[in-house]
């Protein structure tokens, strides 16, 4: 009897030392919007809201690399018509990433995210392995809705869709999956955050 007392306590214990936890995972993630600036050479300033609130891992990582200067001079290296825009990748080729992967936020990997791919969205590429999301991110030039639940969108574009579509516009890419040739592709001159005033 004083055995099973002894387990249950300890069971008590556990669970409390484990919802302690849980709650200090929850203050110390990320929350609220973050404003960034695209800088694309030859084409101007793409200018988006980043949304903490339903995307934490997400916008954390992607500011994390922001701060490490990590997108400055990298690529466009994907351009579908009517559809996305795609750059991130350290090889231009859609192979290559970050050091590091995160969890995709995302219904079909289980947790909530209400935003939707709708036009000016920004969600993270990834692999087949739902937590694969890195460094390439894609901005959705036509609604594409058909990826809500499967892929993390975190913001939005709030100025400079223009950008976007004279990009569609200007390149022809090499293949259906939208694969632009290495001369041609726009060149990201720096991804920084803007400070509210």
């Amino acid at each position: 009897m004083k055995k099973k007392k002894v387990l249950k306590v300890l069971a008590i214990i556990a669970l409390g030392v484990i919802l302690t936890g849980c709650k200090e995972d929850k203050k110390d993630t990320l929350s609220g919007k973050y404003k960034i600036e695209i800088d694309l050479k030859d084409y101007g300033v793409i200018k988006a809201t980043l949304d903490a609130d339903n995307a934490p891992i997400t916008v954390e990582n992607f500011l994390k690399l922001v701060d490490e200067k990590f997108y400055d001079g990298l690529t466009i290296h994907r351009v579908v018509k009517d559809f996305v825009i795609q750059g991130g990748d350290p090889k231009g080729t859609g192979e290559g990433g970050s050091d590091k992967t995160i969890t995709g936020e995302f219904a079909s990997n289980g947790i909530s995210n209400p935003l939707s791919h709708k036009r000016g969205a920004l969600s993270m590429a990834r692999s087949n392995d739902y937590n694969s999301a890195s460094s390439q991110f894609f901005i959705v030039q036509k609604d594409a809705t058909s990826l809500d639940g499967d892929y993390a969108v975190f913001g939005y574009v709030t100025e400079g869709m223009e950008i976007v579509d004279k990009i569609v516009d200007d390149i022809t890419p090499m293949d259906e999956m939208g694969t632009v040739e290495k001369e041609k592709q726009p060149i990201i001159t720096s991804i920084k955050k803007v400070n509210d005033k």
